[in-house]
């Protein structure tokens, strides 16, 4: 019965929803919310750069708001001595009650890997956080880094490598999932040498500064209204959850790259790990 309830929910909700894509140049479709002489804009509008320095770091935001969405975004990370420094790329709502879908980057020393950390906030609830190390070096060149929002599931992924599936749990066990409110795309350059990098014990190193980080072929794809269901097969993405080649790309990725999983901190959740841990 429940299992009912939920496919007929997730079929009415796609039944007044329209895909909508969006991409193009970065000054017509994003807002500098921060840091405005940090925030350059090149290229006839196709490259974005992020700049901190010991005054202010930087940031943009998008001019729409998605519901649901499949976007991918090309990043090129700050090189070198990046310790202390935070590079974040996620989608939010506004209010306490708030969703959001996190990618965030930790800077390092010089030679010692980048940590990819993620996290799932519904209805104002975080604390779901995976950390990654990456295969590759993500300050030589652009990589895109992909988030996969629909009302099955929350994929994140890397150059089409998916690296965590959050599925909605919701109708069938009362675990919150992001499904009511449209959220923005930010991401910001900031000075997190309190903590991104060895809990604080690196400090940010500004002999270095500014730090650079760059950005390129920004694409959505994203509901609004209306009717999702008009092109089934170009639209895909919103019934997609993992197959067993994606679910065998992730396991390889989490075995292999993963250095936190919070459904495994028995210190951090003494009373027994979050209900999605087991079902997940």
């Amino acid at each position: 019965m429940k299992t009912s309830i939920c496919i007929f929910s997730l079929l009415l909700l796609m039944s007044i929803l329209v895909v909508v894509a969006f991409g193009g140049s970065f000054d017509q479709e994003f807002d500098v919310t921060w840091g405005y002489g940090r925030v350059k804009i090149l290229e006839n509008g196709q490259l974005l750069t992020l700049s901190l320095d010991r005054s202010s770091g930087s940031g943009f935001k998008s001019k729409r708001q998605y519901m649901f969405g499949k976007i991918d975004m090309k990043i090129k990370l700050v090189p070198g001595n990046s310790a202390g420094t935070a590079t974040t790329y996620y989608l939010s709502s506004q209010g306490p009650s708030h969703d959001e879908i996190d990618f965030e980057f930790l800077g390092n020393v010089s030679g010692e890997p980048y940590i990819l950390h993620t996290n799932v906030y519904a209805q104002g609830k975080g604390d779901r956080e995976q950390q990654f190390y990456l295969w590759f070096d993500p300050t030589k060149d652009f990589h895109t880094y992909s988030i996969l929002w629909n009302p099955r599931s929350i994929i994140f992924s890397v150059d089409g490598t998916p690296i965590r599936q959050y599925k909605n749990l919701e109708a069938t066990n009362g675990i919150p999932y992001p499904k009511n409110q449209p959220m923005w795309l930010y991401s910001s350059l900031w000075n997190a040498e309190e903590w991104a990098t060895r809990g604080g014990l690196v400090k940010t190193d500004w002999s270095k500064a500014p730090f650079i980080a760059s950005y390129r072929n920004f694409n959505a794809q994203t509901c609004v209204s209306s009717s999702c269901s008009n092109n089934p097969a170009a639209n895909s993405w919103l019934t997609q959850s993992l197959d067993t080649s994606g679910l065998a790309r992730m396991k390889w990725v989490q075995k292999n790259y993963m250095i936190y999983n919070y459904c495994t901190d028995a210190k951090r959740f003494p009373q027994g790990f979050p209900h999605e841990c087991s079902l997940n």
